[in-house]
């Protein structure tokens, strides 16, 4: 660019007087005799070259100027980093200021508000050779704010880059909008704009109140098609594309005065619309960027007209008119047809013929209170068809003032028998376990306390099934497998009981059996045995069979519970009983299993409470080096002492913990002190390198474990290197997904992972090959055989070689005597903790035993 850049010139030019000064000089020296003829003829030249130049730069300028202050807008020359280079005297009358308070300023003279990085989005946009639009809000000199449209474009000017910034006041056209947004919200007819994907984006007062929305949802959600049927005014229901506002958008035309019909589905009512669509163009488009409907309800000028009867006729809604002096019956075409009478009812008693009996008397009832009092009426009722099918129908009424012989009531008639049915399919459903077909727990909890509340079937009993071995099955085949067995099971149940006795699954495994004893005494036991017998055919699945059992608990009402909680709980008790006996048998509930009952709800009430009351502290028990004795590591291992109960073992609380969810709280509490102590010892010089854990599988399912152990780490200062954590079998078949990636998280941590009281459960090698775990520990129930019980002998043998073969570290519980460590080391073990070395210590005689340790024989 050639031109100089606006208020630029007292840097990048010479000023007037420099340029009068030099041409002075010139023409001086070319007068100088002492030069020679072609210098001072070059110095003449390079005079009148000066002399040229600044005539053209002041032309140049003035023009410049003259344009820069013609145009009407404000307009400011910018320089790379945000300062006023240059504004025009439109500028100076927007703003209020003279031009020296601007130039040469930051931008934010005008705009406080400016972010300090407000130019990277301008530069990024000028750098793609766009234009920069913006709408901001300027200030002027006196304070005042007003908001403008910036126009913002780059140039170059001696090599450095500016920005033209043109500024438009917005101020009229902001009134304009308020006073046309005015006008809309007051003008009584309904006007709602739509875009061209058909969104609603306004909708003035006038169209909410005529139909019916209100403010606790956009308008454009009262207005979706899944809300409304919109027919035309011979009652066809339309497609949108057939709607004025989208033939508008289509075409680009004008549509005007069209009478449309709108039914709301959820409150079944109809109004009748007269509308006029006019398209909206964008400026300089050729296609609308959105339309403008304006409606009238026209409802009250349609009700009396057959169209409205027609339109009734869609929305299965029937008209009836009833004289009640001479008991003379009106009906539309309508509501003949949901009736399905020939001939057709001429009079109350005729149409009270077409419903069931006990609606029969509910519709007089209520006919008789509306007309006595002037009251309206709305039933919801049941009839027959004359050719045999039932349908549904709600009929409202409206009396007329009048005296008893010439009261009048005029209703209507909806058919509602489609919607009856799907409530009753739903109830169904509701009421359904989906993968069996049977009642669920929700139907069974109710049907049962409705028995229970009813004086002439109270005498009942439940049986409480669960299915023996399913887990297995279930871990071995898959869920899928899984499923198709309990329904399987379920219609074996169904065969067993026959029509003696209401069928529920409990859920997961578990089923109930609701039979009535008060004519049948010893039904209860004669289905449980039922039961067992049809449970004795195995099970075949993908080609395999499998034995599956049941384990029943029978309780039986009112002697084992009067409410239908207590009566479940006492079967299910007596069904654990059933199961601790042998599985595969009934068992009936008796006051010995009362007595236990309550002595489990009397633990379960004091170990809610252990936490919060500080009643648990933990133990440790040393791991040590089976060949010198030397302690390798510590074992955690929790005790309770209750005021009332006295010392519990955990054998005792741990299994009852797991199975309320309690042990999630008690797990957290002893991942916590176990880390505090181990932290203590360090302070206190003692160089205990781990301390072993113990979690539930009720941990894994429960909580997000790997966010607990980081917490218990980190408020104890300790690397995940110090804790270990201890697990059973059980987790490895509850979710692999989730427990894959809990593993993860807690190996990335350093947390060492072990699997505990290895081969008492599944032993599900698949998992143990996959799962990113460190060691086994090799179960007592094991050692304590060795080295005379040769099918312990060969566990040991066997656990030994997979640990090896995986590279996994193996630690023996339950060392107590020194043939059991000789065999052991023989055997390759390295590591053991039992009564041969040290009980579970407290922290103090831990430190003790630590810092001497037993002597072992070499």
């Amino acid at each position: 660019m050639n031109q100089r850049a606006p208020g630029s010139e007292p840097t990048a030019t010479p000023s007037p007087v420099d340029a009068a000064a030099t041409l002075a000089a010139l023409e001086l020296a070319s007068h100088d005799s002492s030069l020679s003829e072609a210098t001072r003829a070059l110095l003449l030249q390079a005079a009148e070259a000066i002399r040229s130049s600044s005539d053209d730069a002041d032309v140049a300028h003035t023009r410049y100027r003259a344009v820069f202050d013609a145009v009407p807008d404000p307009v400011s020359i910018l320089d790379e980093v945000g300062t006023v280079l240059d504004l025009n005297k439109a500028g100076m009358a927007a703003y209020r200021r003279p031009r020296d308070q601007i130039v040469g300023q930051p931008i934010h003279v005008l705009n406080p508000e400016l972010p300090h990085d407000h130019l990277n989005p301008v530069w990024e946009t000028l750098n793609r050779g766009e234009t920069y639009v913006i709408e901001v809000t300027n200030m002027r000199g006196d304070g005042s704010r007003f908001p403008v449209e910036v126009h913002s474009a780059g140039f170059e000017h001696e090599g450095r880059r500016c920005i033209v910034a043109v500024a438009r006041d917005l101020s009229g056209r902001r009134d304009a909008e308020l006073r046309y947004r005015e006008l809309m919200e007051t003008i009584d007819r309904g006007i709602v704009v739509h875009d061209p994907d058909f969104r609603v984006i306004y909708a003035n007062g006038a169209a909410m109140r005529i139909m019916g929305m209100t403010h606790q949802h956009s308008a454009d959600e009262e207005m979706r098609g899944e809300h409304w049927m919109v027919i035309d005014e011979h009652g066809r229901e339309l497609s949108q594309k057939e709607f004025p506002a989208q033939r508008a958008l289509d075409t680009g035309k004008r549509v005007d005065s069209v009478v449309l019909g709108l039914y709301h589905r959820e409150r079944r009512n109809l109004i009748w619309l007269t509308v006029t669509s006019l398209p909206q163009f964008p400026a300089g488009g050729n296609r609308p960027h959105q339309v403008m409907s304006m409606f009238t309800d026209v409802t009250a000028i349609k009700r009396d007209s057959a169209l409205f009867d027609r339109a009734q006729s869609l929305a299965h809604i029937g008209g009836w008119e009833w004289e009640a002096g001479p008991d003379q019956l009106y009906l539309t075409e309508e509501a003949q047809r949901i009736l399905g009478h020939d001939p057709v009812p001429a009079d109350m008693g005729a149409m009270l013929q077409c419903l069931r009996p006990a609606d029969r008397q509910r519709l007089r009832d209520a006919l008789d209170h509306a007309i006595a009092f002037g009251r309206n009426l709305d039933l919801e009722l049941q009839g027959m068809r004359a050719d045999g099918r039932g349908f549904w129908v709600r009929t409202i009424a409206q009396a007329e003032a009048g005296d008893t012989l010439n009261a009048r009531l005029i209703g209507t008639l909806q058919d509602i028998t489609e919607r009856k049915h799907d409530e009753e399919n739903l109830r169904i459903q509701a009421r359904s376990d989906p993968l069996t077909g049977l009642l669920n727990r929700d139907a069974v909890l109710s049907e049962l306390e409705s028995r229970l509340d009813d004086p002439n079937r109270a005498a009942l009993a439940v049986l409480y099934i669960d299915l023996d071995r399913f887990k297995v099955v279930n871990d071995v085949l898959g869920h899928a497998a899984g499923d198709r067995l309990l329904a399987s099971a379920a219609r074996r149940i169904q065969r067993a009981v026959g029509s003696e006795g209401l069928i529920a699954r409990f859920g997961g495994d578990e089923f109930l059996v609701v039979c009535e004893t008060g004519n049948d005494p010893a039904r209860p036991e004669r289905l449980a045995d039922s039961i067992l017998e049809i449970f004795g055919d195995s099970f075949r699945l993908d080609g395999e069979e499998f034995s599956i059992t049941a384990s029943i608990g029978i309780a039986q009402a009112p002697l084992d519970g009067v409410r239908s909680q207590q009566l479940i709980q006492s079967a299910d008790v007596a069904m654990y009983d059933s199961k601790r006996r042998g599985r595969n048998g009934w068992q009936s509930f008796n006051p010995e299993l009362a007595e236990q009952q309550l002595h489990r709800l009397q633990l379960e009430t004091h170990l809610r409470r252990a936490v919060h009351n500080d009643e648990f502290h933990l133990v440790y028990q040393p791991q040590v080096d089976l060949a010198n004795g030397s302690v390798v590591a510590v074992e955690a291992l929790i005790r309770w002492r209750n005021q009332s109960l006295g010392e519990m073992r955990p054998d005792r609380f741990i299994d009852h913990a797991e199975t309320t969810g309690d042990i999630v709280g008690i797990g957290g509490w002893v991942l916590k002190e176990a880390c505090r102590q181990l932290r203590r010892w360090h302070e206190r010089g003692l160089d205990v390198h781990r301390v072993a854990v113990n979690v539930s599988y009720r941990q894994f399912l429960g909580e997000d474990l790997a966010s607990s152990v980081a917490a218990a780490l980190a408020e104890s200062g300790l690397p995940g290197s110090a804790l270990e954590l201890e697990f059973t079998e059980r987790v490895l078949i509850e979710d692999v997904p989730d427990t894959m990636r809990t593993f993860h998280s807690l190996r990335e941590m350093g947390v060492m992972l072990t699997i505990d009281d290895f081969g008492e459960g599944y032993s599900a090698l698949n998992y143990l090959r996959r799962l990113p775990i460190h060691g086994l520990k090799l179960s007592q129930l094991f050692v304590q055989g060795v080295p005379d019980n040769q099918s312990d002998v060969a566990v040991c043998q066997a656990v030994t070689g997979i640990a090896r073969s995986l590279g996994l570290g193996l630690v023996a519980e339950g060392v107590e005597t020194e043939r059991q460590r000789a065999f052991l080391l023989k055997l390759g073990v390295e590591v053991g903790q039992g009564f041969l070395f040290a009980p579970g210590l407290m922290p103090d005689e831990l430190q003790q035993y630590y810092r001497s340790p037993l002597a072992l024989p070499g």
